[in-house]
């Protein structure tokens, strides 16, 4: 099956097996490995991208069904060599550990923000409660957001 998208801005063409998830297709087809595969049951989010500028969990996504989408992947997320808001956040306030779930969570928070560009604390706690970290507690994580927030 052909599937033709635009990924980072850049248009990409493969043929792939119809069963094969956004995921794979991102990961395997177009050599984007920033977008991460976690748990496979849309549980964890570790591989959440953008598809028409909405969040969507790649790994219950069909790429056949994001033919002639336009995908951000974490990897086309900062513009012009400058990152992107909440990624400069993160750093600033320290809302990584191991990193695992760092893109998928940074997408979900974008997705988030351009809906609720003024949240409280616990809106940022409930907008992202489907993007799992193990490492982290989530303060941190939730104050980058905050603060991504505040600078836009």
């Amino acid at each position: 099956m052909d599937v033709s998208v635009t990924v980072n801005g850049q248009p990409q063409r493969h043929d792939v097996e119809p069963r094969t998830l956004l995921v794979q297709f991102l990961r395997e087809s177009c050599d984007l490995t920033g977008t991460k595969v976690g748990c496979d049951t849309s549980s964890c989010g570790a591989c959440t991208v953008l598809v028409d500028g909405e969040s969507v969990k790649s790994c219950t996504m069909l790429a056949a069904q994001a033919d002639g989408s336009s995908i951000t992947t974490i990897e086309g997320l900062a513009q012009g060599g400058l990152q992107h808001p909440v990624q400069q956040a993160f750093a600033e306030h320290h809302g990584l550990q191991c990193g695992y779930c760092t893109s998928g969570m940074v997408l979900a928070a974008v997705s988030f923000l351009d809906e609720n560009p003024n949240p409280t604390e616990a809106d940022v706690r409930l907008g992202l409660e489907g993007n799992l970290c193990r490492c982290t507690g989530y303060h941190n994580i939730v104050q980058a957001v905050l603060a991504a927030a505040r600078s836009r």
